[in-house]
């Protein structure tokens, strides 16, 4: 198992395929796993890094998760493409990972090659995001299949890892902290936004958001799905690999 250092604490990764590399970021109470079977959609054409963010999966643990979460996973990211002296890097975020592959293409524009943001809110928390998350927590906790997922990804404390990270979301809505390091404005990384207009997580009005970020940014794009929930690079896992290779091939 393959780890390096950010904080003194270890951070686990591992590598698959060969290519152009492709970063993958996990959401909130996931980790590294949850890609597991949409590598072979992509490892055939590209060198596939999968990191577990700090708290999460096979890296060490923390005492709590920052209300700015999403920015300290970008250093996270950054800390590891440096890692591995790797070159004009794609990266994948997926629901809070999105936030993360963000910020960390508007803090370091000169590590990365393209980003796809897929299945989160955009520039801001959806108004009831603390109410839906606390019964959306509630409720995977009481079904038996989103515990096991939980686990699947966390291992034996899945649910102080889930505590934590709904206290920390809490947090960042209560004080309605800022979600990007920096205005989508300074974006000079090529950005694709994904998403599903069947995804019940975010917010209704995805598609519109996703249109006003993408005037904001230089070279950006969109694709919505029809059907499918959450996230959409899961729930349409072949469209969306064909949509997002191609997308990261030709900015080449």
């Amino acid at each position: 198992m393959a780890y390096f250092q950010y904080h003194g604490k270890s951070v686990f990764y591992k590598e698959s395929g060969q290519g152009k590399p492709i970063v993958f970021l996990h959401g909130n109470t996931a980790s590294s796993k949850m890609f597991e079977l949409l590598m072979p959609l992509y490892s055939e054409n590209f060198r596939c890094i999968l990191i577990d963010f700090l708290g999460n999966g096979q890296s060490d643990r923390v005492e709590k998760f920052s209300p700015d979460m999403w920015k300290d996973e970008a250093m996270q990211t950054i800390t590891l493409i440096e890692h591995l002296k790797c070159e004009k890097v794609s990266v994948i975020g997926t629901s809070g990972g999105a936030w993360a592959a963000l910020n960390a293409a508007l803090e370091r524009p000169d590590l990365f090659q393209a980003v796809v943001a897929d299945s989160f809110d955009g520039r801001s928390l959806h108004d009831n995001f603390s109410e839906n998350l606390l019964s959306e927590r509630k409720a995977a906790k009481a079904d038996l299949q989103s515990r096991q997922f939980y686990e699947w990804c966390q291992g034996a404390d899945w649910e102080k890892v889930v505590d934590l990270d709904t206290e920390a979301l809490l947090q960042c809505a209560k004080e309605k902290r800022p979600l990007f390091c920096k205005s989508l404005t300074e974006m000079k990384v090529p950005v694709l936004f994904t998403g599903s207009k069947e995804d019940e997580m975010c917010r209704k009005n995805l598609e519109q958001e996703y249109r006003e970020m993408a005037d904001l940014i230089p070279d950006a794009a969109i694709r919505i799905f029809e059907h499918g929930g959450h996230p959409a690079i899961a729930t349409n896992a072949e469209r969306a690999a064909e949509i997002i290779s191609e997308f990261i091939l030709c900015r080449q």
